[in-house]
């Protein structure tokens, strides 16, 4: 079936969401009712927000239209939106009024508890005065749901938008969006209830449909715009009321209809595509996510049978997930699940699906890293026994050397390159510190020394990854060696796994340092080999600590990487408490190597200057300054070797 729609050509924008913007707050436990939720995943929420996210995950270039509220929430929504590329230039900023709010439950497959904290809240506060003509006339498509038509404010703002894009060739689309609870007739505690017949909502909505061009919603939102009992009769209205729109209609695991002409007599006989059988975890936000599909093809003028089968897979990866922005796929992963023969029943299931949905979202770009570690415990340990002072000083000397960091990016500008691996043993003043600044920051979890791993806080990591922040990077040594003896190889591949599971579940990126055990025999190919046996085992971490290597182990490694995990983030350098000089050598065995992205280097900056600061020979200025040096003149080499490989 062919879309016949025209789309102005040199657009600077695909599409314009115009709408709820608001966190979705979600509780983890399933099963439990909302009353027993005891914690909530917090998330990007609202229909046109979704859909905005989910478009520009797929490429499109869209931008958002809404309010937040002038506080940390509002914060955090428009920069979820920009770090998946969506343009907020029309985000307002609210003074007097919060951001909404969801509260949501995943009871069981048909019980979904939502409580909507939106009473005066700052995306229903858009009005006339927030809509900019010239923006309008910059995008392909406007798109408004059925809830910013809902009250006074709302909807005149939304009609003066739908007239500006009439006026400027923008095609419409109206996401119907029915929640009965948004238009006042349920109890604030029956969110969910999807359908209440309302003569005057129908009345309302049947006023505004003339203006869309593609008009989309459920069986029962399409009942709510017809205003009748029956499907056919309300598609009927509507067909009348807005002769030249497309009308879309989801119907769940069935699949969805399009209809571009004629209604005909049974929506069976309707241009149909069927849905994948998938089992649901929750249904929010599917209707946002098979949208944001559909228009990931239509805008391009893709064929309606092509947008329903990237709807219809969009709507199914969604229903299987935890949240509804965060679960909505990118194009890789449409790729790959609709290449499968048959589709999995529980794609959460599906390890290549898994990681995918991990690795090609967007993520924060990392070059020419330059690090200091200061992660050491035992170390660090020894140096305040040697030196007769309380372990307590050590709090104090890791917060220093944040300060010298800090004012080494400053001072170099080297803004997005700079990062710190840091324990929360001696230095978690230092790591809240760091915390918040933008820096590459990751955190041990294994016991110094052992052998075979074990974790620096017993076995229960998967809980205290929870109180961890996102940006924090797990960063796990393992003394591991190809050739070991059988029994301690299995255990350390065990404990790996381990790891690399419950970082899929916290969402938490992972480092996994090799030093293999220099009590066995070392090869020129050990390294490489506990790489592919890693591998071989379904364990992808995003980055590797590796040891100094030659430059034909670097090419080795780098055709690894791109033949096993193209997506990989990379490899970074250690140190070893190395001499500069040694250093200096394996950064230039690294210069040409691809996927080399930094160092990652400790004793080599710390060992001297701490050790004169603890035995009092140096004050805290003086430590700030050695770190420094000794940073800065590590950082020179490292960026002199690849100003070499560029030339």
């Amino acid at each position: 079936m062919q879309n016949q729609t025209h789309f102005a050509s040199e657009r600077p924008l695909d599409v314009i969401c115009l709408g709820r913007l608001a966190v979705d707050l979600y509780a983890r436990q399933l099963g439990s009712r909302l009353e027993d939720a005891s914690s909530f995943a917090k998330y990007l929420g609202g229909s046109s927000a979704n859909i905005a996210f989910g478009t520009a995950r797929l490429g499109l270039k869209s931008a958002m239209l809404s309010r937040v509220g002038d506080e940390q929430m509002g914060c955090y929504l428009v920069q979820e939106l920009q770090n998946e590329g969506c343009d907020t230039s029309q985000v307002k900023t609210d003074p007097s009024r919060l951001t909404g709010l969801v509260l949501l439950g995943i009871k069981d497959r048909d019980t979904f508890p939502l409580l909507f904290y939106r009473e005066n809240c700052a995306d229903m506060a858009l009005c006339e005065d927030d809509i900019d003509e010239a923006f309008i006339a910059s995008s392909k498509a406007l798109l408004i749901t059925g809830t910013h038509l809902s009250t006074a404010t709302v909807n005149a703002a939304s009609r003066k938008a739908l007239g500006y894009a009439r006026q400027h060739n923008v095609r419409t689309v109206l996401d119907i969006d029915y929640r009965p609870v948004l238009w006042g007739l349920t109890g604030r505690g029956n969110g969910e209830q999807r359908f209440i017949a309302d003569d005057a909502v129908s009345a309302h909505l049947q006023s505004v449909l003339p203006l869309f061009d593609l008009i989309v919603g459920t069986e029962e939102e399409f009942l709510i715009a017809g205003g009748k009992p029956a499907l056919i009769d309300c598609l009927n209205v509507v067909r009348r009321l807005a002769p030249q729109a497309v009308l879309v209609v989801k119907r769940g695991p069935l699949g969805c209809a399009v209809i571009a002409d004629a209604v005909p007599a049974d929506i069976d006989d309707a241009f149909t595509v069927q849905g994948a059988q998938v089992e649901v975890m929750n249904v929010l936000g599917a209707g946002d996510a098979f949208l944001s599909g559909f228009l990931s093809v239509w805008l391009r003028g893709g064929d309606y049978g092509h947008a329903c089968r990237t709807a219809n897979a969009c709507g199914a990866l969604v229903v299987s997930r935890h949240g509804c922005s965060v679960a909505m796929p990118t194009q890789a992963e449409l790729d790959y699940f609709l290449g499968l023969p048959v589709p999995p029943q529980r794609p959460g299931d599906d390890a290549t699906l898994t990681r995918l949905h991990r690795v090609t979202v967007s993520r924060p770009h990392w070059d020419n890293l330059c690090v200091f570690a200061f992660d050491h415990r035992n170390q660090f340990f020894e140096l305040a026994r040697q030196n007769g002072v309380p372990e307590v000083r050590l709090t104090d000397l890791k917060a220093l050397l944040v300060q010298a960091v800090a004012q080494t990016e400053q001072a170099n500008g080297l803004q997005g390159r700079i990062g710190i691996l840091v324990d929360d043993r001696y230095g978690e003043d230092a790591m809240y510190a760091a915390t918040g600044r933008g820096w590459w920051i990751g955190r041990p979890i294994e016991l110094p020394g052992s052998n075979p791993l074990e974790f620096d806080h017993g076995r229960a990591l998967a809980a205290r990854l929870e109180a961890w922040p996102k940006e924090h990077i797990i960063k796990c040594l393992v003394q591991y060696h190809p050739d070991d003896e059988v029994g301690n190889r299995l255990e350390q591949e065990a404990q790996v796994k381990a790891v690399y599971q419950m970082a899929q579940i916290s969402g938490h990126e992972l480092l996994l340092e090799v030093i293999p055990s220099k009590k066995l025999p070392q090869g020129p190919d050990t390294v490489l080999r506990a790489m592919k046996r890693f591998y071989n085992l379904g364990i992808y971490p995003e980055w590797w600590k590796l040891e100094s290597m030659s430059a034909e182990q670097w090419q080795e490694v780098d055709a690894l990487l791109a033949q096993r995990d193209p997506h990989c983030r990379g490899v970074v350098l250690l140190g070893l408490n190395a001499p500069l000089g040694e250093l200096r050598e394996g950064f230039a065995q690294a210069r040409d190597a691809k996927t080399c992205r930094g160092f990652m280097v400790g004793r080599t900056l710390f060992q001297e200057p701490s050790q004169r600061w603890l035995s009092g020979d140096i004050d805290d200025a003086g430590l700030i300054a050695a770190a420094r040096h000794n940073f800065e003149t590590l950082i020179d080499i490292w960026q002199a070797q690849r100003r070499q490989s560029q030339r």
